[in-house]
């Protein structure tokens, strides 16, 4: 039987605004009448999204969202909130959600999805010493993830696993490296990330070591909003075709 331990992180939801002036939060507006797309994030993913230096959230995605903005005519507004909370928020609090967001079945019977603009594979981090090498050295382990990602959905799924989840996958690679935990799954990206921060304590595991399949990151929409999934459709193409899609990809993922 499996374990699930839910490690809450109490911390107040970052606010802000892309553009200066913005002194308050704008209200969701599905039908996007305002000039204003307000954009649900979890700045604790890098390279897609983290916060900055000024205190901002920053990254690869915020950047993409804000040339899709500008693509489309309306400025975006960034709302910071922990990622199990933006599906259920869009339409109310928010209008989309670009969070490194893998496109699921169970996520599309409440909100449709952008084409995707970005392909990823679930990695494994673990400590410098372990033994862990395939799928079958992950079964009746303590694993860390982040709370409502890819990554604990495969964790369920693990034979006799304790799953901990946690709102912020840093909080994860801080308990594994503490000794709490045996090993971390999360995104490529971020696990390469936290590899290199953490060098001298973990390694990361590439997803095909484990038989993890590809997945697809694309911006969570209001559910029947053709319109406004059309409008960034376009705006992701000709960002693609202009060379701005690039561009960040390098300045973000490979620098």
């Amino acid at each position: 039987m499996k374990k699930k331990i839910i490690s809450v992180v109490l911390a107040s939801l970052l606010t802000v605004a892309s553009l200066a002036g913005c002194g308050s939060a704008a209200k969701a507006d599905t039908n996007n009448t305002n000039g204003t797309l307000v954009v649900g994030t979890n700045a604790a993913f890098p390279p897609f999204e983290y916060v900055g230096d000024d205190g901002e959230p920053d990254g690869f995605d915020m950047a993409l969202i804000k040339a899709v903005g500008e693509k489309i005519g309306m400025d975006v507004q960034i709302q910071d909130m922990e990622f199990d909370s933006l599906v259920s928020s869009i339409g109310s609090k928010i209008d989309v959600a670009i969070a490194g967001m893998t496109v699921t079945e169970e996520r599309q019977k409440t909100v449709d999805f952008s084409e995707s603009y970005y392909e990823a594979v679930q990695a494994v981090i673990v400590p410098k010493d372990s033994a862990i090498a395939n799928a079958d050295d992950l079964k009746n382990l303590t694993i860390g993830v982040q709370l409502g990602t890819t990554g604990e959905f495969i964790a369920d799924e693990i034979e006799g696993v304790n799953v901990s989840a946690y709102n912020k996958a840093v909080d994860a690679v801080n308990d594994l490296i503490n000794g709490r935990l045996d090993c971390v799954i999360v995104d490529k990206n971020p696990a390469e990330v936290f590899g290199t921060q953490y060098s001298d304590k973990v390694n990361v595991l590439p997803g095909t070591d484990f038989d993890f399949e590809p997945e697809f990151y694309a911006i969570a929409l209001p559910k029947g909003n053709t319109e406004l999934a059309n409008k960034i459709n376009t705006a992701i193409q000709e960002l693609k075709a202009d060379g701005t899609y690039d561009n960040l990809v390098k300045e973000y993922i490979e620098e």
